[in-house]
C-alpha cells in the first residue's frame, strides 16, 4: 500500500458527516424558552355536567308553579262562576215571587174593597187567575242549578196551588150565589182559600228553606242579581184568618149587599193604637212618664191595634219610629187582616245601635184606612230611657 491510498482512508473517515441518528436526537431535544411568571394553582373545577341538572330542576320548579297558580285560578274562576250562576237564578225566582206575593194583596183588596157586588169579586179573582198562571210559566222557563231542582219543583207547585185556589174560590162564588145559607157558602169559600194557605206553606218549607240551607252550603252570600234577599220570601195571603168560614161569611155579606156592621154602631170605619209593650222585659210604655229600657239583642216593640170600625180591613201599614240626638231608627209592618173589634199585634225587631242614658222617643203610627174619620188615636208618643 503506498503512501497515498493510506492518506486517502483518513481521509475519508476524518471528513465523514455526523450520523443521522445524532441529528434525530437533537432535534427530539426540546428547545425551552425563557421561563414567564408562574400561574397560581387552580382550585377544584365544578363537573361540567351539573349545570344542565340545575337548569333542570329550576324548569320543574317553574312548572310547577305554574300548575300551581292554574289551579288557583281554576278554581276562583269555578267559585265566582258558581256563585253567580246561583244569584242568577234567585234573581229570576225574585221577579216571580214578587208578582205573586202583589197578586195575593189584590186577592186581600178584592174581598175587603167597600162597595163591589159578588159578580164584581169573581170577575177580579179571576183575573188574578189568569195573571198567576203567567207566573207559573215564567218560572217553568228558568233553568236551576243542579242542586236545586228539588226546590224548584216546590215552587212551581206553590205556584200551580196559587193558580187552582183562585179559579177554586171564582167557582165558589159563582156556585154559591143563589145560596140562602150564607154560612154554607163561606164554608166552601174558606175551602178554597186553604189551597192559597197551603201555597205559602209549601214555599216557605220546600222551597225558601232548603234552598237557603244549599246556598249556606255552598257559600253563596249576599243579595241576588236583583239586588234583594238572597232567597225572596212570598207570601200570598195577607193574613190567615181569611181562611175561617167567619171571615169568609163577612166578606159574603159584604159583596152581597147585607149589613156587616155591628148594631148601634153607625157603620164607622177606623182603627186605634191599643198600647207599645217592649220585650222580653214586658214593660208597658207610657205616653206620660218615661220608661227605662234595658237594651238586649232580643229587644222587640210589641204593638197592639184595634179595629174600632164596622167593617173588615186589611194591609194597615204601622210604623214605629225611635226619635233619638243622633240619628231616627224607622221600622215598618202591615196588618194582613183585621175583624171588626178584633185586636193584632204587630212586633218590630233587629234594632241597630240606640243612644244610651238620654232621652228618646218612641212614636208609633196606625195610618188610617179608607174612610176614616176619627184619626187622633192612631198614633202615639212613648218617652224612653234606654240603658246597658
Amino acid at each position: 500500500m503506498s503512501e497515498h491510498d493510506t492518506d486517502i482512508e483518513f481521509d475519508f473517515f476524518e471528513d465523514e458527516p455526523p450520523t443521522q441518528e445524532t441529528s434525530r436526537a437533537d432535534r427530539l431535544i426540546p428547545r425551552r424558552g425563557p421561563r414567564g411568571p408562574e400561574r397560581p394553582p387552580r382550585g377544584p373545577s365544578t363537573p361540567t355536567n351539573l349545570t344542565p341538572l340545575l337548569r333542570l330542576i329550576g324548569l320543574i320548579a317553574f312548572a310547577i308553579l305554574i300548575v300551581v297558580l292554574l289551579v288557583f285560578w281554576v278554581k276562583s274562576c269555578q267559585s265566582a262562576g258558581k256563585e253567580k250562576t246561583y244569584k242568577d237564578y234567585m234573581g229570576k225566582v225574585s221577579q216571580v215571587a214578587a208578582a205573586s206575593q202583589q197578586i195575593g194583596r189584590g186577592l186581600s183588596e178584592a174581598l175587603l174593597a167597600q162597595g163591589l157586588k159578588e159578580a164584581q169579586v169573581e170577575q177580579r179573582i179571576t183575573g188574578l187567575a189568569r195573571q198567576e198562571q203567567l207566573d207559573v210559566e215564567r218560572a217553568r222557563q228558568i233553568t236551576p242549578p243542579g242542586t236545586l231542582r228539588d226546590e224548584h219543583n216546590a215552587l212551581l207547585q206553590a205556584l200551580q196551588f196559587r193558580v187552582s185556589g183562585l179559579n177554586g174560590l171564582a167557582s165558589a162564588l159563582a156556585a154559591t150565589s143563589k145560596t140562602k145559607d150564607t154560612t154554607r157558602a163561606a164554608g166552601v169559600l174558606a175551602s178554597q182559600m186553604q189551597r192559597l194557605l197551603a201555597s205559602d206553606v209549601i214555599y216557605d218549607d220546600s222551597f225558601k228553606a232548603p234552598a237557603t240551607a244549599e246556598l249556606d252550603r255552598q257559600g253563596v252570600t249576599g243579595t241576588n242579581s236583583s239586588g234583594g234577599p238572597l232567597v225572596p220570601d212570598s207570601n200570598f195571603l195577607q193574613s190567615a184568618d181569611l181562611v175561617t168560614t167567619t171571615a169568609m161569611a163577612t166578606v159574603l155579606s159584604k159583596i152581597r149587599g147585607g149589613s156587616v156592621t155591628t148594631p148601634g154602631t153607625g157603620g164607622l170605619r177606623g182603627t186605634n193604637l191599643v198600647s207599645v209593650k217592649v220585650l222580653p222585659q214586658n214593660v208597658e210604655l207610657s205616653t206620660t212618664s218615661p220608661k227605662t229600657i234595658i237594651v238586649r239583642t232580643n229587644m222587640t216593640f210589641e204593638v197592639t191595634v184595634q179595629d174600632s170600625g164596622d167593617s173588615q180591613e186589611a194591609n194597615i201599614p204601622v210604623t214605629l219610629t225611635i226619635q233619638q240626638p243622633t240619628k231616627n231608627i224607622v221600622k215598618h209592618a202591615n196588618i194582613g187582616f183585621i175583624n171588626p173589634g178584633e185586636t193584632k199585634k204587630v212586633t218590630f225587631s233587629g234594632f241597630p245601635a240606640v243612644n244610651f242614658g238620654v232621652q228618646a222617643t218612641v212614636k208609633v203610627e196606625v195610618t188610617p184606612v179608607a174612610g176614616e174619620t176619627k184619626t187622633d188615636n192612631n198614633s202615639a208618643d212613648y218617652p224612653v230611657i234606654f240603658s246597658a
